[in-house]
């Protein structure tokens, strides 16, 4: 058996494992192997969960493939591994529409954006010689934090700037510039040049490319390179992922995590996420997505994200097929 039919067959043993005893799994045709004199209840458990192991092993030999094919996308060969705490949560289902921690504020933002009657879009009106700039409603001072911020990449301009404030960061300047991270309140991803920017000093290029030599960050990525060259183009849809716990703020692109962009946020301090531009017409929508406390993933959600992963996402609607009990079944499917 391959390595990632292993992980997921032990996988799924374990949930079974970790959670019979509490959904009354070891209940039902399998329990008529044996009648109740032949030995100690776990002895039964034990003849189940072997004969799941088994049904298992044939039911993956059976599927084709290995897991997730893997893709050249020169996004993804920037990406580094999450942490397990950060994969658990990006596998619930995101908050619901209309959270105040989508909104946009009102009153923390350049006279220059026009918010929506939702708050969760902002849209800047078509002013010459200024850099705006706008924070979310709500901030965060503990926790794992994700947020969506979906920005065309044909409305974005030069200095189109991504990441987080303190509660009273300038938000509006004359000229041009990258305004969030243009002082000791703010952290910024520029999206066009791919720069970072904090201190109105860039720190140089994120997601790294190969020849950076310049430094290394926390999440594996080297940071630092001011040598020129193409930026990645980033696309629409970008998370921001904000660390109130460890003080770090981190970006992903579809299913692409770069790593700690930015470390040595301060510690109880309220965060906002938050964005800067330059262009008329530029529209940018914000959407909570979830958020986890500092304490470690259940043992049930790591299992079932190592199952999904090993499914892949060609097969991960395939969990129906799998030899397990109907409730596991259930719990398996993507974003429960």
């Amino acid at each position: 058996m391959t390595s990632s039919r292993y992980q997921m067959s032990l996988a799924t043993l374990v949930l079974l494992a970790s959670s019979g005893c509490r959904t009354g799994l070891f209940t039902g045709p399998m329990m008529r192997l044996r009648s109740e004199r032949q030995g100690p209840s776990c002895i039964k458990n034990c003849v189940e969960l072997s004969l799941m192991g088994l049904l298992l092993s044939v039911w993956m030999s059976e599927m084709t493939g290995d897991g997730p094919a893997s893709s050249s996308s020169a996004l993804e060969t920037l990406a580094v591994p999450t942490s397990s705490r950060l994969s658990v949560m990006l596998h619930y289902c995101p908050i619901g529409a209309g959270d105040t921690r989508s909104h946009w504020s009102t009153s923390h933002c350049s006279p220059h954006f026009l918010l929506s009657p939702c708050r969760e879009q902002v849209t800047r009106t078509p002013v010459e010689q200024s850099s705006d700039g706008v924070r979310a409603a709500e901030g965060v001072s503990s926790g794992l934090h994700v947020w969506e911020v979906l920005w065309s990449p044909a409305h974005r301009g030069s200095h189109a700037v991504i990441g987080v404030s303190c509660a009273n960061c300038p938000l509006q300047a004359s000229g041009y510039s990258a305004l969030l991270g243009g002082g000791p309140q703010s952290w910024g991803w520029e999206l066009g040049t791919n720069q970072l920017w904090h201190g109105a000093q860039s720190l140089g290029r994120y997601p790294a490319v190969p020849s950076t030599t310049q430094g290394v960050g926390a999440g594996g990525l080297e940071i630092g390179s001011k040598t020129p060259g193409s930026a990645v183009e980033i696309p629409e849809r970008v998370l921001l992922v904000l660390d109130a716990d460890a003080g770090t703020l981190a970006y992903m692109v579809g299913e692409s995590f770069f790593g700690v962009a930015f470390e040595d946020l301060p510690h109880g301090v309220e965060l906002f996420p938050a964005v800067s531009s330059v262009r008329g017409g530029a529209s940018i929508r914000l959407r909570y997505l979830n958020g986890a406390t500092s304490d470690p993933p259940a043992l049930m959600a790591l299992c079932s994200l190592t199952i999904q992963r090993s499914l892949g996402p060609q097969r991960k609607n395939l969990t129906n097929t799998l030899p397990i009990p109907l409730v596991l079944q259930q719990y398996l499917l993507p974003n429960q």
